[in-house]
C-alpha cells in the first residue's frame, strides 16, 4: 500500500457536521478544538461565487510543511505516509501550526502542544476506518491509498480554498460540485 489519504465528495456532503461531531468526540477534544471542521464556503469560479460544504483536516500531504519546521521532529511522518504528532517530543513553540498552509495544526491549552488528525491511527490498526469516514451519513468521506482514491475519484482539484497543491502534495481528492464543473466548462 502506498501513501494514504482522504477522498470528500461535495457534491454529497449535507453539512450536518457528523464527522466534525465523531471527530471531536472520539479524541476527546475541548470546546474550540477541532482536527476537523465543516464549513459552508464560497468557491470562486470565474468571479462568481458558488456556496458548497467543505468538511476539512489534515491532508496528510507528501511535502508536508509542518514536519519541515518542526524542531523536535514530535511532527513527522509515518510509514503509511500520514503526518503524525507526538505529543511527548512537543515542545508547544507552535511551528508547525504557523506553517502548515491549510491550517491543520491547532493548540491544545490543556495539553500546552500542538495537535492534529491523525487518521485515526489507533482504529486504522485494529482494521477500522477513521471516525470520521464512519460517522458521515452520505458517505462523503472515504479513507484509502491516495493513488487508487484518485483512480477511482479523479485527480486531486485546486479549488479556491486550499493552497495551491503544488505547495504541499496533499493526500486529497476533492469531488467538486455538479454546478462548480459546469461554471468550469466540466461535466
Amino acid at each position: 500500500m502506498g501513501r494514504l489519504g482522504f477522498y470528500f465528495n461535495m457534491n454529497t456532503c449535507l453539512g450536518c457536521g457528523a464527522c466534525q461531531v465523531a471527530c471531536k468526540d472520539y479524541h476527546d477534544l475541548r470546546p474550540g478544538e477541532f482536527f476537523r471542521r465543516v464549513d459552508t464556503i464560497a468557491v470562486n469560479v470565474d468571479g462568481k461565487s458558488i456556496y458548497a460544504h467543505y468538511s476539512g483536516t489534515c491532508n496528510h500531504c507528501e511535502d508536508p510543511k509542518c514536519v519541515q519546521a518542526c524542531p523536535t521532529g514530535a511532527m513527522h511522518k509515518a510509514a503509511d505516509g500520514t503526518v503524525v504528532h507526538d505529543d511527548n517530543l512537543c515542545m508547544g513553540c507552535g511551528s508547525c501550526m504557523w506553517n502548515c498552509p491549510n491550517g491543520a495544526v491547532s493548540f491544545s491549552l490543556t495539553k500546552g502542544v500542538t495537535q492534529k488528525c491523525n487518521a485515526c491511527a489507533e482504529l486504522r490498526e485494529r482494521g477500522y476506518e477513521p471516525n470520521c469516514v464512519g460517522a458521515c451519513p452520505t458517505r462523503s468521506l472515504k479513507f484509502g491509498d491516495i493513488d487508487e482514491l484518485k483512480k477511482e475519484f479523479g485527480a486531486t482539484d485546486d479549488i479556491s480554498i486550499l493552497p495551491v497543491s503544488d505547495v504541499t502534495d496533499p493526500s486529497l481528492v476533492v469531488k467538486l460540485p455538479k454546478n462548480i464543473e459546469q461554471a468550469k466548462g466540466g461535466k
